[in-house]
This record gives structure tokens, sequence and C-alpha cells, in this order.
């Protein structure tokens, strides 16, 4: 089966746009098409980011759009003013500038920083269809002989075993994990320079969140392709 992906976006609505069209050229209105979370922080415009993902799927475009963890700390933020996370291993807070909660704010014209964090006037600002929509995501979702995840999951341990907060915070022992799964993994969440094939997962966040290329990707069987502005690239491991 072809199945299409695009990683991590973070608030880059262009990328986002950009993606879509090359997913379009290559297979058609009707492609099937997962998104591995982190939709909001850093970038200019998550709430057009959510709007596309939103309008796209109400459509009927058959899309899969998953939870990432920044998706989490949005949601946390709305729902209980709250700006810290334990699962944060810096100690920094959702709306300093490195995790981008604040220019996520900013795309619904809510004013916000650590010291003044506008909890009410973001509650304000949020439509409910967004707090309702990034609630609703799934954690993963599993197609054949591949899962695909935001963040990874704990190796050895069975699929209905596997913890949400694993699936969308993961990094370690997962990334150093050379074992074989059922499946092939397919996840983002650490961010690097450019995509890359493991032979037992496939991490396709390349830096969006950073400004660095968002790539969207093809599975067709056990092959991988990332859509670039010349076609199709393959990625092996």
């Amino acid at each position: 089966m072809v199945i299409y992906v695009i990683p991590d976006i973070h608030g880059q609505k262009a990328m986002l746009d950009t993606a879509l069209a090359r997913i379009e050229a290559d297979g058609g209105a009707d492609a099937p098409l997962v998104v591995l979370g982190d939709l909001v922080d850093r970038g200019p415009d998550s709430r057009g980011v959510i709007d596309t993902l939103m309008r796209g799927q109400a459509a009927g475009r058959d899309w899969t759009v998953l939870r990432g963890n920044h998706d989490q700390l949005f949601v946390d933020f709305l729902e209980r003013g709250q700006i810290h996370s334990a699962n944060i291993i810096s100690g920094r807070s959702w709306l300093n500038e490195r995790l981008g909660g604040a220019q996520t704010l900013a795309s619904y014209g809510v004013d916000s920083s650590e010291d003044a964090p506008n909890w009410q006037a973001a509650c304000a600002a949020v439509p409910d269809a967004h707090v309702r929509y990034l609630k609703g995501l799934p954690y993963y979702h599993l197609q054949d002989d591949k899962l695909f995840v935001h963040a990874g999951i704990l190796p050895q341990a069975p699929l209905e075993w596997q913890s949400e907060k694993d699936m969308i915070w993961i990094r370690e022992p997962f990334l150093s994990y050379t074992g074989r799964w059922p499946w092939l993994v397919v996840h983002g969440h650490t961010a690097q320079d450019y995509p890359s094939h493991h032979g037992n997962r496939v991490n396709l966040d390349g830096g969006a969140g950073w400004g660095r290329p968002l790539y969207p990707a093809v599975f067709d069987g056990d092959d991988c392709w990332l859509l670039t502005e010349t076609g199709r690239v393959p990625l092996r491991p």
C-alpha cells in the first residue's frame, strides 16, 4: 500500500502547503496521509496549520493526524494554564522561545511570555473547535507493516503496553535500539539535519521547527522516498 507522511510541522504553514501540494502532485487528491504530530510551536502560523488540517479532514481527505508532545503542551496550557512539564528535561517552560509556545499564542493574536502567560486571553482567543481537535488526536496509527507514531515506542514491549507518554516524548532507549519490531516504526520528534532510515525505524523530522525544510515522504511497500521540488529521492538504510 502507498501511504504519504508529513513529519513535525511546528507552525510552518507555508511549508505545510508546499508539502501537501507535492503529495497531491505525486499521488492525487485522494492520497492517504499520516501527519506525525507537533503541529504547533516555534513557527509563525500554528493556527493556520490546525485550520488547514481540520478543513482537509472535514472535506473527506484520507488524512490521519497524530498527537505530538508540543500539541499536548498547548492543550495543557489551555486547560490548566500549565507552562512547565516534568517531561521537559531542560526545565524550560512552554513559553520559552526554545519551546515556542509564545509563537503559537501569537498566531491567535495573544501576546504572552513566561512572566505574563495571559492564560485567560488565550482561552478566549483559541477556538473551542481547535481545543477539541487537539484533544482528539490519536497517539499512533498502525497500517499494515508500518507503525506511525510521533516520538517512538518502548523497545521490546508489545503495542498494547506502550504508554501515551512514551509515544509523544521518548528518545532513549528507543533511538539506540537496533533490534526488530513487527513493523517499521515511522516517527519524528528528534530533529535532525535530514531524515534518516535506520532499518527498523525511519525518522522524518528534518528540523522544520528550526527553519530547515519540511520533508514529506511516501512509502510504497518496503521502499521510502522523500518528495522534493525535483521529485522523489530515495531514503535508504
